[in-house]
């Protein structure tokens, strides 16, 4: 990954940006010796949005399969309770 200062960037944008476009490799933008920002290429940073879509999706999925499980749980704990109760009605 290539650095460059911020004052470069405000500088040389189109030489940095042509570079970026050309080798797709992105650029840590530093400020005041501290990482600022990072540019991207157009290509990158879509399929990062796409892949983080989806892994939102499967994040979603999973909480909801969690909640189900949860239901079920919950609803199984009071069927054995009910169960427990009415035996020990039956055995007084």
């Amino acid at each position: 990954m290539k650095t460059e200062l911020v004052t470069n960037l405000k500088r040389h944008a189109t030489r940095i940006l042509s570079d970026l476009r050309d080798s797709g490799e992105s650029v840590l933008i530093t400020e005041h010796g501290k990482p600022s920002a990072y540019l991207v290429d157009v290509e990158s940073f879509e399929f990062m949005q796409n892949r983080l879509r989806g892994l939102d999706g499967i994040v979603r999925g999973e909480r909801n399969v969690l909640a189900v499980f949860i239901l079920h749980v919950m609803r199984s704990e009071r069927l054995l309770r009910s169960f427990i109760l009415e035996q020990r009605d039956l055995d007084s």
